[in-house]
């Protein structure tokens, strides 16, 4: 958008912008129509609510019709960018993982910053820049100068954003700080009397001097990391400053950083609402909180402590309902892939096995597909360690090593509960395997997970752990094995042209077409500038039939039997992987990072 002396006069005349001017500019530019402006003049006369809010607001909240660029709305946003264009300033949109909050917060006071609607976004040596929605009253900027003897930059953000940032940014660094004055190094639990199970956020509101101020962090944080999609939050002590850091989309993002009696004091809030002994730091414990987002979803979280050289690493995994129980079509089963899956999961009996590293996405597998089995004829039972979800369909049992309840001992017990279903958390030893083949025979489907990096080393696995080639025959119905991989931004992928030998190191022997048009990552606010957002499965189905049931043995060849497999139509991970690029939704790049090195000879088409 190119910039107007005209306009940026008009808006410019009084200093602080007005709904007027604002609304003349928009009209004198072709974006309203003059009787648009009207409507909006008139409602902001007749509504008292609306006076204490900024013109920018009042008029996206009208969602008037864009006259020059139908096609793009007038969202706050894009008013904002406008506005930016005709100050000559820079847009930004901020994002606040991207902003070191102890370093700006330490610029100016909140109230100077809301006197005049400025927010420090960022703090150098020799120069701070600060977020503005007035970028016509700039005399706060030439007094800032003087006074840090700093350069001032200014940009212009949004009035909402900067609004809620100044609360939050100077509300927990605030929080910080006065619990550290407080030295809060022995937090005392005595002060909080019920632990309800149901941790309610966002109740704390504006810290005042008599708050309790590590609550408030607390309730801070996990209301930040539920917003940024984070997967996992760590704690980390260190000698000069804890670190706090977001697991998003399989990449770690730092987020903040804490003083270390504030880290010490967090660590214990966290540990009494989880429910553990906050007096115990030198052995690892295990716990979880059930609290709801924002949004009113109810979300878990388990957390796990250990201690290590400055004090205990917390780690906090986020169970989203919403994103660990999903429907078949958006695990990213293609449809051959739902039509195997579901071949393997609806039958009355046998085993089907999950198989894949730590965060490949099993746990997500297995819940969606139990929430799809689970009917209420059927009584579907779930013996884990720990319990990743609870959830209202299932009967969830939690391994207890203490009193000797083991994985075994679990199915030994559902065995009695009569069950339709089993889901075993991971076969992890001989006795365990004997149980869930048992539990087969005698007419059960049986879900369970293994660590292998392909299908048919599963099946050698089993065999390793002890148990008879016959039983295998008779009992395993199928294995799946997968990876996670991020996908592309829909907001700003961008079509490319693909490198032919990226691809044949993608496909690997396999005569698949180089795809006419893939996509790349481009970056954009949507995405965080990464050019990823979300994640998908990639899948390698293997499925039993009676020619590989007959070279299941004692001294199984894994070579011959994943060629076997590969005759018998399994598509390994790397062609799941390549039909992704071609559908458009991750890049080559993308997926060789997370796929297996090839060391055999089922690797190659056969």
């Amino acid at each position: 958008m190119a910039a107007s002396p005209q306009i940026a006069s008009l808006l410019g005349r009084r200093g602080r912008l007005t709904l007027e001017d604002m609304l003349a500019a928009l009209v004198v530019d072709g974006f309203l129509l003059a009787d648009d402006a009207k409507h909006v003049r008139m409602g902001s006369r007749s509504g008292r609510a609306t006076v204490e809010l900024h013109p920018l607001v009042l008029i996206a909240n009208a969602k008037l019709p864009n006259q020059r660029e139908p096609a793009r709305p007038l969202s706050l946003e894009a008013l904002t960018e406008w506005l930016a264009a005709q100050a000559s300033l820079p847009y930004l949109k901020i994002d606040p993982m991207k902003i070191n909050a102890a370093a700006v917060t330490q610029v100016v006071s909140h109230a100077y910053a809301q006197r005049h609607r400025i927010l420090p976004v960022a703090a150098a040596p020799g120069e701070v820049t600060f977020a503005t929605c007035e970028p016509f009253d700039a005399g706060w900027a030439t007094d800032l100068a003087h006074m840090l003897r700093r350069d001032v930059r200014r940009v212009v953000a949004n009035p909402l954003d900067i609004n809620r940032y100044l609360l939050e940014f100077y509300g927990v660094q605030r929080s910080i700080q006065l619990a550290q004055d407080a030295k809060t190094t022995g937090y005392d639990s005595s002060a909080i009397l019920n632990f309800e199970q149901l941790v309610e956020l966002g109740k704390s509101g504006e810290v005042g001097a008599d708050d309790r101020h590590v609550v408030h962090i607390v309730d801070w944080l996990l209301q930040y990391a539920f917003e940024q999609r984070a997967s996992d939050i760590h704690l980390e002590p260190r000698r000069e400053a804890g670190q706090m850091r977001f697991r998003i989309d399989g990449v770690m993002h730092k987020v903040f950083e804490l003083p270390p009696p504030v880290m010490t004091a967090v660590t214990a809030r966290i540990k009494i609402l989880s429910r553990m002994d906050v007096a115990e730091k030198r052995r690892p414990q295990d716990g979880r909180i059930k609290t709801r987002s924002a949004a009113r979803r109810e979300v878990e979280l388990r957390i796990s402590t250990m201690p290590t050289a400055f004090g205990e690493k917390v780690v906090m995994r986020i169970f989203d309902p919403d994103i660990v129980a999903k429907d078949f079509s958006q695990l990213g089963f293609s449809p051959d892939e739902d039509v195997a899956w579901r071949s393997m999961v609806e039958r009355p009996h046998g085993i089907v096995l999950v198989t894949g590293p730590t965060g490949s996405g099993k746990t997500t597998t297995l819940y969606s597909t139990l929430k799809h089995l689970a009917t209420p004829e059927l009584n579907v039972c779930t013996v884990e360690d720990p319990i990743e979800m609870v959830s209202p369909e299932f009967n969830q049992m939690q391994v207890q090593q203490s009193i000797d309840l083991d994985f075994a001992a679990g199915v030994r017990t559902l065995l009695r509960q009569d069950p339709d279903i089993i889901m075993v958390g991971e076969i992890r030893d001989l006795e365990t395997a004997q149980m869930a083949v048992q539990a087969s025979l005698t007419g059960h489907l049986v879900l369970s997970t293994l660590h292998t990096n392909d299908a048919p080393s599963a099946v050698t696995r089993l065999l390793d752990l002890g148990v008879p080639h016959y039983l295998i025959q008779s009992t395993l119905t199928g294995v799946v094995a997968q990876r996670l991989v991020r996908t592309l931004c829909a907001h700003c992928k961008q079509a490319a042209t693909q490198d032919p030998h990226e691809w044949t190191a993608l496909t690997h022997g396999w005569s698949l077409p180089v795809p006419e048009t893939v996509f790349k990552p481009v970056g954009c606010l949507e995405c965080r500038n990464t050019g990823f957002m979300g994640r998908t499965g990639i899948y390698e189905m293997m499925q039993l039939s009676a020619r590989l049931r007959g070279l299941i043995s004692a001294q199984l060849d894994l070579g011959g039997f994943g060629t076997a497999a590969l005759k018998e139509g399994m598509r390994p991970l790397r062609i799941s992987a390549a039909a992704q690029v071609a559908r458009g939704l991750t890049t080559v790049q993308e997926v060789l990072t997370v796929l297996p090195p090839i060391e055999s000879p089922e690797d190659h088409q056969p």
